[in-house]
């Protein structure tokens, strides 16, 4: 795998963030409605620019792009463990492109490179519980809850402990249903 990496889907590419897409990181970086239930944000300026400096991480860090337009519309990431056995999913797309279908198509894309090029063998990806948009992306490619924290993750934004969810999917859980040609 290299830095330069680009994947690619039917409507999207998922290429190297970079310094260039300082604008459109922090139009949804910066904005309390798509980071309500980040770990992170809503971005300073500085803070979404110290991002795209010093901690993109080549290879697993994308710009999420519309291919007809190009025009960068999120991003997203597969972060692996040390022992490069377990990666995890993370994504968010600007609100303006919500319930478009983006989500699933690059969580699917996401998948496939986990696996097939990255060689994991297992990949986990956390949200708030109550985030409907990111869960039915995740159960629509495949993956099952495997856990409820209860008030585990405090809502900076909502200034309150809500519950969190991890949502799990196995290599060989995948490889069964890639071989069928079955959409999830």
């Amino acid at each position: 795998m290299g830095d330069r990496e680009i994947l690619s889907t039917g409507r999207l590419v998922l290429r190297p963030l970079t310094i260039g897409d300082f604008g459109a990181v922090h139009s949804w970086a910066g904005n309390p409605v798509n980071t309500r239930y980040m770990a992170w944000g809503p971005n300073t300026e500085e803070q979404t620019r110290e991002f795209l400096e010093t901690g993109v991480k080549p290879g697993y860090d994308f710009a999420v792009v519309i291919k007809d337009l190009d025009q960068v519309i999120g991003s997203c990431g597969v972060y692996p463990d040390a022992a490069g056995d377990t990666g995890e999913l993370g994504w968010i797309l600007h609100q303006d492109f919500w319930k478009q279908g983006y989500g699933s198509e690059l969580c699917r894309e996401l998948i496939r490179y986990s696996f097939v090029d990255l060689g994991l063998r297992r990949l986990i990806a956390p949200c708030a519980a109550v985030n409907y948009g990111s869960y039915r992306i995740m159960e629509r490619n495949g993956m099952r809850r495997e856990a409820l924290h209860v008030k585990a993750f405090w809502a900076r934004i909502d200034q309150e402990w809500i519950d969190g969810a991890v949502y799990a999917l196995l290599a060989e859980e995948w490889a069964i249903d890639a071989s069928q040609e079955t959409p999830f």
